[in-house]
């Protein structure tokens, strides 16, 4: 079967509905949850803004418009390597130099849902993932892997989205073992369904925020507040992950798309 074939066989398969287009994506508006950092860390991402032009009105008789103000790193979003210290000498690791050919690739649903309602601070091992394998099958070189915690259903409620209280955030995620790896194995990108792609007490992870550092620093992508992982199998699902072409763009919102086979 030539590529050709291949690509009007899936043509088909998706106008028929055997092949369902699952969206991976939250709301992105005034109310989406964004990071909050400590003062003396960071400045925080600006609360999203959407401002209207014109609305069949006066200032624009026959359409409707906004403009919006929102930052790269907000709602589901990408990471690209020059978002992190460890990948800014990248010539390709902003979002306008990438390849795209990256971008659209087998994805592996990791699901610790059941662990993370027990436990926000959960963290998912290298043997956990070993485990997944031996079950499922292997990792693959160029493959999305993403945690699934489930964590989207509370992402309209951003005080217990971020779960934060004294001692930081409290949320799901990887250790840097098993980011490096995933690494190894060649993988184009980790994904989570949390703010960010590291665990909530990643600050104090050897080495800090390990998914960021070691993701970035060997020019892998992550991606960040994903939704509706339950509605993807272990394997067999292509996930769609395509940041705007923003000039030397460090992340991007994104409409995260997954291709599904039914049945």
């Amino acid at each position: 079967m030539t590529a050709a074939n291949v690509l009007e066989n899936l043509g088909r398969m998706i106008l028929s509905g055997g092949i369902e287009v699952v969206d991976c994506s939250g709301r992105l508006g005034p109310d989406t949850p964004l990071l909050k950092l400590p003062p003396e860390l960071a400045r925080d991402t600006p609360k999203i803004e959407i401002h209207k032009i014109s609305d069949y009105d006066s200032d624009g008789p026959f359409w409707a418009w906004n403009w919006l103000k929102v930052g790269e790193h907000s709602g589901t979003h990408f990471d690209a390597p020059h978002h992190w210290i460890t990948g800014k000498d990248y010539a390709d690791g902003y979002t306008d130099t990438l390849s795209v050919q990256r971008l659209v690739a087998p994805v592996n649903v990791i699901d610790c849902s059941a662990e993370s309602a027990a436990d926000p601070d959960f963290l998912l091992t290298v043997d956990h993932v070993k485990a997944w394998e031996a079950k499922h099958g292997a990792i693959n070189p160029g493959e999305w892997v993403v945690m699934r915690s489930d964590w989207d259903r509370y992402a309209d409620d951003e005080g217990r989205f971020l779960n934060a209280d004294a001692t930081g955030p409290h949320t799901p995620g990887p250790t840097a073992e098993v980011i490096q790896y995933l690494v190894e194995k060649g993988i184009v990108g980790w994904g989570t369904q949390c703010i960010g792609t590291d665990a909530g007490q990643a600050g104090g992870m050897t080495p800090p925020f390990p998914a960021h550092n070691l993701l970035h620093a060997n020019n892998r992508f992550g991606l960040a507040s994903l939704a509706n992982l339950s509605k993807l199998p272990p394997k067999g699902a292509i996930l769609i992950a395509a940041p705007l072409k923003i000039a030397n763009g460090t992340g991007s919102p994104i409409r995260a798309l997954a291709l599904v086979p039914k049945g």
